[in-house]
């Protein structure tokens, strides 16, 4: 049971990456990275549930694995704009 958790939740993660990273590539520019974190993060995340719940909730360990993931994909996102060298030298100069 607990492999088929381990493998679900991955998909999971690896859904949720793979959606981020079609939907928003200017956000997430470290493609490999992202498809990395994300079935790791779900994996984590349901290695936690599951020992925290005992292995008795198979769905919530899964909904809580894609919580997870999508938690730590969020620290991957960078901002769609980049500041260039001459508008941080304006601003310097204020």
């Amino acid at each position: 049971m607990i492999l088929l958790e381990a493998l679900s939740s991955m998909i999971i993660g690896f859904g949720l990456a793979m959606a981020a990273v079609r939907r928003w590539p200017a956000r997430f520019p470290q493609r490999l990275l992202t498809l990395a974190t994300g079935p790791a993060a779900a994996l984590v995340g349901a290695g936690l549930t599951h020992s925290a719940l005992g292995g008795d909730e198979p769905v919530a360990t899964v909904v809580v694995a894609g919580a997870v993931a999508a938690a730590l994909l969020s620290l991957l996102v960078r901002d769609g704009k980049r500041a260039t060298r001459a508008v941080t030298a304006d601003v310097l100069r204020l």
